[in-house]
């Protein structure tokens, strides 16, 4: 198998070939004396592994040519692993290195074995990482259409969509709002032998009562005050193809009655017009209201709903698809921080718990317009609970044993850090962690890691 690559930026010949000495066993070596040369070869060669001196010429006294090759790495390749190998060793600059997106903090001079314990750890991560996200590739490549989920509810959701898809049943899908029925039925659609016809969406709650019947079955010119021409409705334009009636239970039952007269016969008139047309098209419906009610108060016909529900699909809200809310919260920030061009690279740990305790009423369609939000208005490279503007509250309103615990191990690691004078290595010592293992506390905490007067930001 192939060494892994490891780029050593050092502005110092002697350390530069002393550390290829010792990690040339373990590493294919690649070196650079400054940021300009740096940049060239991790954007050649993409090393996963990078050791970098902060203080490089033309400034080696300073800082500033070694955070802007560390943010330069950091924004091609979120997912490199930046050790700051440096004898700018002041608290703030580790602090620093580390908020903008460095795996970890050395200062001169250092001990080999510590930092080769430390790049195999970083290795190990950036080789997880890297599966995690073929997995989750390979997962939206077998996705239907829009469709994500590895919950075992949308399993079935998907194994259902499989069976019946090549069918001509008549689907009735049922869900709450935001919940996807639209992408049900599309993906019903694109897997059936009428994929090359039409697709022809209609939302029955949207269009007012008086002009539903024309938009469904279309008119004849002069049918009414208005009609100036003849035109098709949406059941003809769906000829061939798949018609799709989003919350059915809001048709007026005037409109039931001759929808279901289509369906036994497959024939419409046009309004004002006597000639039938013989329509062949398949009928998906969907609802987010409860028909058995409809059907016991009077307002939806009992022998149309039968007809419509040869097939049912229960969607399931997004609060009990277990996984599945990182996974599209992930996916939208992809696909939003590509359409509006923001160099988003994750969610903090904070705004994962919120995002999991959130009870999303609204469903797919919240989160999706949540993330959208905060990949516009986020300010650093991570979405956090503020930009989701979210709370972390549980969705019973009371205090989980898990967020009891992140409660009190945060008040725990902010007093020794405050004992220590936010001196990390003291503090992750007294606390019996490596510094990696604080600086990821740390975030999954929210304690920021910037300093001010001895107090943290939080």
């Amino acid at each position: 198998m192939d060494k892994p690559k490891l780029l050593i930026i050092d502005d110092d010949e002697s350390i530069l070939l002393s550390m290829k000495w010792a990690f040339a066993g373990d590493y294919d070596v690649l070196l650079a004396k400054n940021r300009q040369e740096a940049l060239q070869m991790f954007r050649s060669e993409h090393p996963p592994l990078v050791t970098l001196d902060l203080g490089l010429p033309p400034d080696p006294q300073g800082v500033e040519e070694g955070f802007l090759a560390l943010n330069s790495m950091v924004e091609e390749d979120p997912y490199v692993k930046v050790v700051i190998v440096s004898g700018q060793g002041d608290r703030q600059n580790a602090l620093n290195a580390i908020g903008q997106g460095a795996y970890d903090f050395f200062c001169k001079p250092i001990q080999v074995e510590e930092v080769s314990v430390i790049l195999r750890r970083a290795f190990t991560l950036h080789q997880l990482e890297n599966e995690h996200r073929q997995l989750q590739a390979a997962q939206v490549k077998d996705s239907f259409d829009e469709l994500l989920g590895t919950s075992p509810q949308m399993q079935q959701v998907f194994s259902t969509i499989e069976k019946v898809a090549a069918t001509e049943a008549p689907i009735l899908i049922c869900g709450e709002s935001g919940t996807g029925k639209e992408l049900v039925a599309r993906a019903l659609h694109g897997r059936s032998h009428r994929k090359d016809g039409p697709f022809v969406p209609i939302n029955c709650a949207a269009i007012p009562e008086s002009l539903l019947e024309s938009e469904l079955f279309g008119h004849e010119k002069g049918a009414f005050t208005g009609a100036h021409a003849q035109r098709k409705g949406r059941i003809e334009m769906a000829d061939h193809g798949t018609l799709f009636l989003d919350e059915i239970g809001d048709l007026p039952l005037p409109l039931q009655v001759k929808l279901l007269r289509f369906l036994q016969e497959h024939k419409i008139e046009r309004v004002g017009g006597r000639k039938q047309i013989i329509i062949d098209t398949r009928v998906i419906a969907a609802t987010n209201t409860n028909l058995d009610q409809a059907i016991r108060e009077g307002h939806f016909r009992e022998d149309l709903y039968y007809r419509l529900g040869v097939v049912k699909m229960q969607i399931p809200p997004l609060r009990d698809r277990e996984g599945d809310i990182e996974l599209l919260a992930v996916s939208f920030l992809h696909k939003y921080s590509a359409e509006h061009k923001r160099k988003v690279f994750g969610v903090t740990q904070r705004g994962i718990s919120a995002l999991k305790s959130h009870n999303w009423p609204g469903n797919v369609r919240e989160l999706e317009n949540r993330m959208r939000r905060a990949v516009i208005m986020v300010q650093g490279r991570k979405i956090s609970q503020e930009d989701l503007e979210l709370e972390t509250n549980s969705k019973s309103g009371k205090m989980t044993l898990r967020e009891a615990r992140e409660k009190t191990d945060r008040e725990l690691v902010l007093r020794v850090l405050r004992e220590n004078n936010f001196n990390l290595a003291r503090s992750a010592g007294n606390l019996g962690i490596s510094r990696p293992n604080l600086y990821e506390l740390m975030e999954k905490l929210g304690i920021k890691k910037e300093v001010k007067g001895g107090e943290s930001l939080t």
